[in-house]
């Protein structure tokens, strides 16, 4: 089985980081809460390539954010997707 971790890092890497996990989560069937909300069994197939399976049958993300101040941070956590990471997967400023 193959795992990547998905690093993203600076305001460019973390903004098209945050529609890269909106794209995948869609074609995966995971709504914005991290919950399988698909039709398919093909999108469960290889989707512990991106994620991580949770208590709850909850899919999170294999990603790190990183970023020296916190406002892109900010902005991916209060964005469509914000609550599908880990918050101790944001990496910025000074717990750099």
């Amino acid at each position: 089985m193959r795992e990547i971790v998905h690093i993203q890092a600076g305001q460019c890497g973390n903004q098209i980081g945050a529609k890269f996990w909106e794209v995948i989560s869609d074609e995966h069937g995971i709504d914005p809460t991290g919950s399988y909300q698909g039709d398919s069994d093909l999108q469960l197939e290889r989707i512990d390539v991106y994620y991580n399976e949770a208590s709850g049958r909850k899919f999170v993300p294999r990603a790190i954010l990183v970023d020296l101040e916190p406002g892109t941070m900010d902005s991916v956590r209060s964005g469509p997707f914000g609550q599908l990471f880990r918050p101790d997967n944001f990496v910025f400023g000074d717990t750099c």
